[in-house]
């Protein structure tokens, strides 16, 4: 096995700098090559039910085409009030599906988020950022890809050039966690302190 390390400072600054971005470069476009990069990730990564299993399945998308296809059934709202989603010249180029085989097991436990982590990871290393999309219409998305009914559509993952920098902001007990923009165009995200979220019982 090779002896390939983080510093504690490295794996810090990845974690943070791996965020849902909201804005995409679009000029700098993502292949399919680097799609199955990040897919080779989430299937090296560690699963709930690995044993003979493995039951997530991933479709890839870089073409404009099927990218179109793909956004138009993403809700991009989330927790940031008043933004309908990204407009032509920021929107992400590429999409890696996750899928669950539903002829293998009916049940995927944490997997898809394992390995959604795994993608978002794997992309901020590569110097792109991704936008994990749980919100979809599902029936639309099938529908357009003439996805069998086998396949679980369980989460969409946006992929692209960051086209936006998000600086992680201190949330005040009570406060909402809802973000925002100022006038350079960044992206302000609230986080709630260690000690609030370590429970001492």
């Amino acid at each position: 096995m090779s002896d390939c390390t983080l510093n504690n400072c490295d794996f810090r600054g990845l974690i943070e700098k791996t965020r849902n971005y909201h804005y995409f470069v679009e000029s700098e476009k993502v292949t399919e090559e680097m799609l199955r990069e990040l897919v080779d990730y989430a299937r090296l990564a560690p699963s709930t039910s690995n044993l003979n299993l493995q039951p997530l399945r991933y479709l890839i998308a870089c073409e404009e085409e099927r990218n179109e296809k793909i956004f138009e059934t993403l809700s991009w709202q989330g927790y940031l009030r008043g933004w309908g989603g990204p407009i032509k010249g920021v929107k992400p180029t590429g999409y890696i599906i996750v899928l669950g085989d539903k002829t293998v097991c009916s049940s995927y436990v944490a997997d898809q988020g394992i390995a959604a982590q795994s993608i978002l990871l794997g992309d901020t290393n590569k110097g792109l950022g991704g936008c994990i999309a749980a919100k979809v219409q599902r029936r639309k998305l099938r529908e357009a890809l003439d996805l069998p009914t086998r396949y679980e559509i369980l989460l969409v993952i946006a992929i692209g050039k960051p086209g936006e920098e998000i600086v992680l902001e201190h949330q005040e007990p009570g406060a909402d966690a809802y973000g925002w923009h100022d006038d350079q165009g960044n992206y302000h995200l609230p986080k709630r302190s260690l000690d609030s979220i370590i429970l001492k019982y």
